[in-house]
């Protein structure tokens, strides 16, 4: 969240807590909102009212005046703000203290750390530090995560050059983005695609160069039903079992090697030796790309071809972020 819309936030917080009788909507957007215009007050308004309920602040709505209903003024009770005491038990301490430690991400692990400061007081004495080498990690090595994540607070639009697997020229891309995820260690944002007006997924680690982040707050909406795992799940490719033909090494590609069975040996091979095993192995060509390059040139695909060419473009792909890792984002030399 940005800093002017916290500090928005905090001030209408207060406001609406030391008033004892309800304040008129025009009184608040006079003292807080003196900027914006009917329209775009109404836009933020009903969504900083949202953001608040959000987190747990009871906003009550009522009336200006006993002889006419449709004046309405809101306002905040300190008895129903006010949260009871806080008691931890040590198993929970423990979890909450090992999950507020997995974040790594600077601006996330400032968070954390802070919240953890301040419930300090109801953490038991007992409370140990985890172990060392228990502790998950969570990290966001991206450049652009950081953008992303901005822009999702804010609701505000991304512009940026994605490149896509097995494809060596980026495209320019506009985003609405709605939220991040991570799978497999690698982070995704969803959203809006503003060019082709539909949902879609795109990999963090594919963003070539800077984002540029809009400035206009609340630009957009985000659906009211999004879940980001279905949303996940959908976009995942899902193929079809197919069977392969792989040539392996002797004592390489075990991994394989327990899909499939040995059908040759002494297979002549890609080098001309006939030091090779002929493996038949079922399974989808995403699934056995992925064994087939942690192989490397230890494993040779002989078919189908879909499998050939989804194995030369991650390879092709992988050549070509080598070649740019020595450019940073604003395309400078390290």
């Amino acid at each position: 969240m940005s800093a002017r819309r916290s500090e928005r936030l905090l001030n209408l917080l207060i406001m609406l807590l030391v008033q004892r009788r309800y304040v008129p909507k025009e009184r608040i957007r006079e003292l807080l909102y003196p900027d914006q215009s009917v329209d775009a007050f109404d836009r933020m308004f009903d969504r900083d009212k949202e953001e608040l309920r959000a987190l747990g602040v009871p906003i009550e709505v009522g009336s200006l005046s006993a002889f006419h209903e449709d004046e309405l003024g809101y306002r905040i009770r300190p008895d129903d703000l006010a949260l009871p005491e806080i008691s931890l038990t040590a198993e929970e301490a423990s979890v909450l203290t090992l999950a507020g430690k997995v974040w790594h991400h600077a601006n996330l692990a400032d968070t954390t750390a802070a919240a953890l400061r301040k419930l300090m007081p109801a953490l038991p004495s007992e409370e140990a530090e985890p172990p060392p080498l228990a502790r998950p990690v969570i990290e966001a090595e991206e450049p652009s995560f950081d953008d992303f994540w901005d822009a999702i607070q804010d609701r505000r639009t991304v512009s940026f050059d994605y490149r896509k697997t097995g494809v060596a020229e980026a495209s320019p891309r506009r985003v609405e983005p709605w939220g991040l995820f991570r799978q497999s260690g690698r982070w995704y944002v969803v959203g809006r695609d503003t060019e082709v007006d539909e949902e879609r997924v795109f990999r963090l680690s594919r963003v070539v160069g800077r984002c540029r982040v809009g400035k206009t707050v609340d630009a957009y909406r985000v659906p009211a039903d999004l879940d980001l795992r279905e949303v996940a799940d959908r976009f995942r490719p899902h193929d079809e079992a197919t069977e392969a033909r792989v040539l392996l090494r002797p004592g390489s590609g075990h991994g394989l090697r327990r899909q499939g069975k040995v059908v040759a040996a002494g297979v002549i091979g890609p080098d001309g030796s006939d030091a090779w095993e002929r493996l038949l192995v079922r399974g989808s060509v995403r699934a056995l790309a992925d064994e087939v390059l942690m192989v490397g040139p230890r494993a040779y695909v002989e078919s189908p071809e879909a499998l050939r060419d989804d194995v030369r473009g991650r390879l092709a792909a992988l050549v070509n972020d080598v070649a740019n890792d020595g450019v940073t984002n604003d395309g400078g030399k390290r």
